[in-house]
Formats: structure tokens, C-alpha cells, sequence
């Protein structure tokens, strides 16, 4: 991510240190992760600490230091989706991407990532591909949501 790209992010805030969240949000938004030359310029134009960045980015789940893929997936584990398939649903994705829970693979093709609750219980095993939910997924249905994003990223 260029630097000109972050200073507009941060001047469309006023480069208030008080938007801070907001401008990570918008950088990792613009770039899917957050690199390090993009916090240290994020401190200098901000005046906020980089000890205060590094505590927040690493408080808070929404933010990634690692590059991530260009499919994210998360796979529902909170009880409602456990109690009705969610391992063999995560034992599918690890599968058909070759990727664990909280890894990248080396072609940033995939991420995968385990959450507690997605919050729509009854359509559980639930699993969110780049946004999209899929609930009452079976294993099947896992595979080919994940195999049409690998076709599409070619």
C-alpha cells in the first residue's frame, strides 16, 4: 500500500488522533491487512503512539497484521452450529483450501477463521465466505461453495 494512499485515508479524517480506529479500519480495508510501514506512518501523521497502535491492533479481532487471502473464511464453532456439524464442516474447508484455523495459505488464495457466535443460530452449521453467510451448510455444499471461489480467483 503506497504512502499517498494512507495520507488520504487519514487526511479524509482530518487527521484527527481521535479517528484512529477508523483510519485502521479504512487501511485495512483498502490493503485486507496491516502492513508495518502503514502503522508507522498512521503514528507520525497522527501523533499517536505506536505503542497505542500496536495495543489496538492486536486488542481487537477485526484487525490483522498478516497478510490475508482474498477469500476469507470464518466457520461458526458456538454451540448451536458445534452440536449440529460444525467440526466435520471445519474438518471440509481445511480440506478442499488446505488451510487451518488462523493461517493464510502461501498463494493468498484462502484464510480461514474460527468465531464463537455468528449470531444467526438457528441456521447453523453457519459459514461466511468473502461476507456471504451459508447456513445449514453440509459438507458438500462446503466444498463447492470454496471450490467456485478457487475457480474464480484464477
Amino acid at each position: 500500500m503506497d504512502i499517498g494512499t494512507i495520507d488520504q485515508i487519514i487526511d479524509k479524517h482530518h487527521g484527527e488522533a481521535s479517528s484512529l480506529i477508523q483510519v485502521l479500519l479504512e487501511i485495512q480495508s483498502e490493503n485486507k491487512w496491516l502492513p508495518k510501514e502503514a502503522l508507522t506512518r498512521v503514528s507520525e501523521k497522527l501523533a499517536v503512539p505506536m505503542s497505542r497502535i500496536q495495543h489496538i491492533t492486536t486488542f481487537y479481532k477485526t484487525f490483522s497484521l498478516v497478510p490475508k487471502g482474498r477469500h476469507e473464511v470464518h466457520v461458526c464453532m458456538g454451540t448451536a452450529c458445534h452440536v449440529r456439524g460444525a467440526e466435520r464442516i471445519l474438518d471440509t474447508v481445511e480440506e478442499v483450501t488446505g488451510v487451518k484455523p488462523g493461517e493464510t495459505d502461501p498463494d493468498l488464495n484462502f484464510s480461514v477463521e474460527t468465531v464463537n457466535c455468528l449470531g444467526c443460530c438457528a441456521l447453523g452449521p453457519v459459514i461466511v465466505v468473502d461476507g456471504e453467510y451459508h447456513g445449514n451448510v453440509e459438507p458438500a455444499e462446503t466444498a463447492e461453495v470454496l471450490k467456485n471461489c478457487a475457480c474464480s480467483s484464477q
